[in-house]
């Protein structure tokens, strides 16, 4: 017969929270039992006036050793018959007892949440015939030690609170973001909280929780939502806060106490995680997520980073966060981390070719992030093409390779290469196949290595053959193969390539400056490509320009990198017509604002055919070169509008800038059938309508 039972807990409020299911199966397996609560001062607001336990100490671990001497005869009085201490002190060790939790316990690695390992120390110490699984479930179905506290007052409190604030628990859904955590460790940017909670807003009615001492924080959220964000910090006690949790669909927060209070209670919960592991302190409701990404050193529970980066909280974006929250809101889907074998934690893309192919590798890059949520995944670039992925929302960091100066040397890429060994990758993906690519992620040590069987493939683990030479498909299918071979379908194909804010300062100032308005219908031309075998005739391209403006009223735009400074110059004079002159003086990132701004876009084969296919411009790219390899069905523009020219000639042998024919693949494009593919682009694209203003069929 159990009378007495001493239940010690810990001494911070989500630690205590914690050890609530342990109180709740004691009190169901002895519903007739004495329960005395022992707990820190901070916490104790979660036991007062408790009618679920019988009474109640707050011990102080600072109080003098007088007092706890008289503490410990005063409990020895009592005579309990079962003391479950989840602090391990003395009072558990030498307080006589029937059963006792051990300090010495040894728990299976397999119990790895502290909640589990909590109810495994109960179940030890009782010695029940019961199965742990019984255990567990009992604690799962009372979740009664706390709802104990909450009076109608609280609810009528909260109620009030609510309607005061335009929120009907009835019909409106309601968000809680707790954004403050009491660890710099765990502690996710404002900024970002701000973000998440202006887009939820839209939808949902988001409360921020949080004591007085938070307001400079949920302040700063609120005003950023223009009020939307209802700012309930220091307006709530345990109590209501419990009752508000409970009227919640969802509960956003850092690695804090209000995470294991909102799983106690049963509510979804999307946690945020930095330092902490997420294994023993992940939410525990039936429905929950967390948030992290998984560099090399986390978790490490240090309070202080030793990296002074907290590159673990820095790298997770608010776009991270809402793809979770959204997933749960609507579909009400866990979306927990997947335990199988070949879930990888840190993922290495590695492209370090030119512009148009790392813009056809972004894909790849959404379908590891959708396969992979929690994954670090960065990407290993050449210097040039960096701000075609700085910024993408899927990615989590860019490495640049430097082939051409800072790692030209075999011992700069050796170097290279130990640098990378320190991030831990535990999967790499080649997409374009080189020996440098190659030996570099061979000496980083990173144990799976998925690319091509081509220039030192033997030196990747995991290989498919080469047939990109046939060109078969396109080049973005050849890039999603890789990701077959993991086993992971791609469910989006879109190009994408992010636009900056500065780009886009930039791209206004410019039209403003050449007197371009809204809706005039802009042209963008790129005379440039890699090779003499891809350039169609500077006065073939003059021509074009000048038929465009003078037949739909375009307004024109010359771009190219500084390579092609006299084929835009020849350009221009050549036209009758004006037209602004951009070559070599463009980032790719403003070269991405002016695209996105045009109307329509005439180009050889070059990487700019793929920012435009991304950025939702229509394309007319003409072809040279009798290659497979180097086909339109390989390198052609993606879009539903965009057009290719390209004509069979006849060539045996394609010899490429050493064309003995003149380049007669590239002639036999006229210009009429440019402007007529301009035709059938300009009736068709909702893009042009939408971005030229012009809402009426134009007349050739």
């Amino acid at each position: 017969m159990i009378n007495r039972i001493l239940f010690i807990t810990l001494s911070n409020f989500g630690d205590v929270v914690l050890t609530l299911p342990v109180l709740d199966v004691l009190r169901e397996k002895f519903p007739a039992a004495k329960i005395t609560v022992m707990v820190g001062p901070r916490p104790k607001e979660i036991f007062e006036g408790n009618s679920f336990i019988d009474r109640l100490i707050v011990y102080d671990k600072y109080a003098p050793l007088r007092e706890k001497v008289k503490l410990f005869f005063s409990l020895k009085k009592e005579r309990f018959d079962v003391i479950i201490d989840l602090r391990n002190t003395l009072f558990g060790a030498l307080l006589p007892c029937r059963f006792r939790t051990s300090p010495f316990l040894h728990i299976s690695a397999r119990i790895k949440h502290m909640q589990e390992r909590n109810l495994y120390r109960l179940y030890k110490a009782l010695k029940m015939r019961e199965g742990f699984d019984f255990f567990f479930n009992s604690a799962k179905l009372a979740k009664k030690s706390l709802t104990r506290l909450i009076s109608k007052q609280d609810i009528d409190y909260i109620d009030a609170l609510l309607e005061k604030n335009g929120i009907f628990s009835d019909k409106d859904k309601i968000i809680i973001v707790a954004p403050i955590s009491r660890g710099a460790n765990r502690r996710w940017e404002k900024e970002k909280f701000a973000e998440v909670c202006k887009s939820l807003s839209e939808d949902y009615k988001v409360i921020l929780a949080g004591e007085l001492s938070d307001k400079a924080v949920t302040q700063y959220i609120s005003d950023n939502c223009q009020g939307k964000a209802r700012d309930f910090a220091g307006l709530t006690s345990l109590k209501t806060l419990a009752y508000l949790i409970q009227k919640a669909s969802l509960v956003i927060v850092c690695d804090t106490g209000i995470l294991h209070l909102a799983s106690y209670l049963g509510i979804p919960v999307l946690g945020v995680f930095g330092a902490g592991d997420e294994k023993k302190y992940r939410p525990w409701s039936a429905v929950c997520a967390i948030v992290k990404k998984d560099i090399f050193c986390r978790p490490c529970l240090i309070a202080q980073c030793r990296f002074k980066t907290l590159d673990c909280l820095r790298l997770i974006k608010p776009q991270d966060v809402l793809r979770k929250a959204r997933s749960i809101l609507t579909s009400g889907q866990q979306s927990a981390a997947k335990n199988q074998k070949n879930y990888f934690r840190r993922i290495l893309i590695v492209r370090t070719d030119r512009m148009g192919d790392v813009v056809l590798s972004t894909p790849v890059i959404k379908a590891l992030r959708d396969e992979y949520p929690d994954a670090y995944i960065a990407m290993m670039i050449s210097p040039y093409t960096r701000e075609i992925v700085e910024n993408n929302p899927y990615l989590d960091d860019v490495i640049i390779y430097d082939k051409d100066s800072l790692h030209k040397t075999w011992f700069g890429s050796f170097r290279f290469a130990v640098e990378l060994k320190k991030k831990r990758f535990d999967l790499c993906l080649i997409l374009h196949p080189t020996n440098r690519s190659h030996l570099v992620t061979f000496f980083a040590g990173i144990p799976k290595r998925v690319g091509y069987n081509r220039k030192l493939g033997f030196l990747l683990t995991h290989r498919i053959k080469h047939t990109k030479q046939a060109g078969e498909k396109h080049e973005l299918e050849y890039n999603l193969d890789l990701i077959r071979v993991l086993g992971i379908a791609p469910k989006d194909k879109n190009l994408f390539i992010p636009v900056s804010d500065d780009s886009e300062n930039w791209a206004k100032v410019l039209f403003i400056r050449e007197g371009f308005k809204d809706s005039d219908k802009i042209l963008a031309i790129h005379p440039g490509a890699s090779c003499p075998s891809k350039i169609w005739p500077i006065e073939r391209f003059a021509e074009a320009a000048d038929q465009l403006i003078k037949k739909c009223g375009f307004k024109v735009i010359v771009l190219g990198g500084g390579e092609c400074l006299s084929l835009a110059q020849n350009l221009t004079q050549a036209m009758t017509g004006s037209a602004v002159n951009l070559a070599g003086k463009t980032s790719i990132s403003q070269l991405t604002s002016i695209l996105k701004r045009c109307a329509l876009f005439i180009t050889n084969d070059s990487g700019p055919v793929h920012i435009a296919v991304a950025v939702g411009t229509p394309v007319i790219s003409i072809f040279g070169r009798n290659q497979k390899g180097l086909s339109p069905k390989r390198w052609g523009p993606l879009g539903k509008e965009d057009r290719f020219l390209h004509k069979e000639v006849g060539c045996v042998e394609c010899l490429a800038h050493n064309c003995k024919k003149e380049f007669t693949c590239l002639k036999a494009i006229s210009v009429e059938e440019v402007i007529e593919a301009a035709s059938v682009i300009l009736r068709n694209s909702s893009a042009f309508r939408s971005k030229s203003g012009c809402h009426s069929r134009p007349r050739f």
